[in-house]
């Protein structure tokens, strides 16, 4: 679509008052969903990323892989397990997310952030003990295998990154204190490593508009929810299933000083510009 010079320079106009907000600040953005595995989407978020990042504003850039483990796991003949959303991980299965986070997809996002020249640099929470994690229980007590919680985040490596103008991109395995790799949700990660890093955005990715009053509907999308309010919505019915664990990440944000969360379509090309650089954003803010 052509558009005119006045237009555009109206564009950089507006756009004006959310780069002087956000300059020299810290936004953390968890990257996944099927913004990660369509090709055109996944470039339309590298070119955002290098654009905030070449007006000042620092991007860190947290990403999962769900469908690239799985497909390894199935390549060798080792079965994908879930348990309340949460993937089963015994030693086989915590070697492949390992080599499929940290090595293939990490740095395949690396050179994607080269090739519309931006400059980043590949890190995993193994790295500097950069993630610090015990393992973790399902709901009900269930052995998830090496699955994480983090109990310890060391802001180090990412803020060195940041301070010579590079792109963090991590990958969300961590290393126990007794030096095993676990598997970390990369909500969680996230939403640990924007309230460390004092962000003032944490932006979910995610496959739905944002939170919605009714999830057959569209429509009933939700722009802003208090964080007070979010156990009446789970009382209400209005937060449940998938959105639950997400929610919490963005509470727990929140509540450890992260100025403001947001899930927000990644469907949608440059939704994370729309999110930062206007007013009203694009899906949920949680404050």
């Amino acid at each position: 679509m052509d558009i005119s010079n006045n237009t555009r320079a109206r564009v950089l106009i507006d756009a004006l008052p959310y780069i002087q907000k956000y300059n020299n600040k810290v936004v953390v953005v968890k990257y996944g969903g099927n913004a990660m595995t369509n090709d055109d989407l996944k470039q339309a978020v590298m070119s955002d990323i290098v654009l905030l990042s070449l007006v000042g504003i620092k991007v860190v850039l947290v990403h999962g892989g769900g469908p690239e483990i799985s497909d390894m796991l199935k390549r060798l003949n080792i079965e994908s397990r879930f348990i309340n959303g949460l993937r089963y991980t015994d030693k086989e299965t915590v070697d492949v997310v390992k080599m499929v986070l940290a090595g293939k997809v990490n740095k395949e996002l690396v050179s994607l952030l080269a090739e519309h020249k931006g400059n980043a640099i590949g890190l995993c929470g193994i790295d500097g003990k950069m993630l610090v994690a015990e393992r973790a229980e399902g709901e009900n007590g269930e052995d998830l295998g090496y699955v994480g919680n983090v109990v310890k985040v060391n802001t180090k490596p990412i803020t060195d990154a940041l301070n010579n103008g590079c792109v963090p991109v991590i990958a969300t395995v961590a290393c126990g204190e007794d030096g095993q790799t676990y598997n970390i949700n990369a909500d969680t990660a996230a939403s640990r490593i924007a309230a460390e890093l004092g962000a003032e955005n944490l932006i979910l990715m995610t496959d739905i508009a944002g939170l919605l009053r009714n999830k057959e509907d569209p429509t009933t999308l939700i722009p802003f929810v208090n964080v007070s309010e979010v156990p009446f919505m789970k009382r209400q019915g209005i937060i449940s299933g998938g959105m639950i664990p997400k929610i919490d990440c963005c509470v727990e944000a929140v509540r450890r000083g992260v100025r403001k969360t947001s899930i927000i379509d990644g469907r949608i090309p440059h939704s994370i510009l729309i999110e930062i650089l206007s007013n009203e954003g694009i899906g949920t803010q949680f404050k």
